[in-house]
């Protein structure tokens, strides 16, 4: 057997339990291909176990444990790191809990917290570093740690509640779906729940829009008055969360 074909095999045997693969692998080797594949799914399942402590504690040690097993049989490890392998659980626990939406909005927070914490560094600006600004043409940088995510419940009240040792919240529902914002400023990953108008307007900053561009979408939204006022309210709010890294023209960006 060439060591391209066996290499095959063993990675059938590990990922899908392939019995046709271990049979090519050889009959006597059944007992180390068992101890194998228990080391492989340990190892799997250790990603997960380590990086979800509060979703853990919200629906319990024995029903988490099973919702990591799950995840090990439904999703075959695809990136180079097992670091990568726990991105795919919220979207498990959602599967598994399609009537307690919380539960993998929970281990999103958890999971974006993570990877906010190991995520490229960069200087936030104050309102002290704007200096003369042409807002006419200025456009946004945003921090490179910047993520969103779907939010239906209070499940950051409950998140937060779970950390410091506290009696979480009921579980509540938004009165509309709304967003949940992730990033981290100096070396302390944030989240704030968001409202879709809100998301949005950070979904154009980042995609590139100019800053005058949001201040006229506001305005085609709330009248002239009123519109510059809460563009100038979200400018001043990404500041105080330290989002704004940058400021810059067009003709800076090319």
């Amino acid at each position: 057997m060439r060591l391209i074909d066996l290499q095959r095999d063993m990675r059938a045997w590990l990922m899908r339990e392939d019995a046709s693969a271990a049979i090519r692998i050889g009959e006597n080797a059944a007992p180390g291909l068992r101890v194998y594949q228990n080391n492989f799914r340990s190892q799997l399942a250790a990603c997960i176990e380590d990086g979800f402590a509060r979703t853990r504690d919200w629906i319990g040690g024995e029903a988490f444990h099973q919702a990591v097993i799950a995840h090990v049989e439904r999703v075959p490890p695809s990136s180079w790191t097992l670091d990568a392998y726990s991105r795919d659980f919220p979207a498990t626990l959602a599967m598994l809990y399609a009537d307690d939406p919380e539960i993998p909005e929970l281990a999103w927070i958890e999971l974006a917290l993570a990877e906010a914490f190991v995520g490229p560094d960069a200087t936030a600006l104050t309102a002290f570093d704007l200096g003369e600004v042409d807002w006419d043409r200025a456009t946004l940088r945003l921090a490179p740690t910047l993520d969103f995510g779907e939010l239906t419940t209070n499940a950051p009240a409950i998140w937060s509640a779970l950390a410091e040792g506290e009696a979480p919240p009921a579980v509540a529902y938004l009165p509309e779906p709304g967003a949940i914002l992730v990033w981290r400023e100096g070396d302390a990953p944030r989240f704030r729940a968001i409202d879709q108008l809100e998301h949005h307007a950070l979904l154009r900053v980042r995609g590139g829009m100019p800053f005058a561009g949001l201040c006229a979408t506001m305005v085609e939204t709330f009248g002239e008055e009123a519109g510059i006022t809460r563009a100038g309210q979200l400018l001043g709010q990404w500041l105080a969360d330290g989002l704004v890294v940058a400021l810059f023209t067009e003709e800076q960006a090319r």
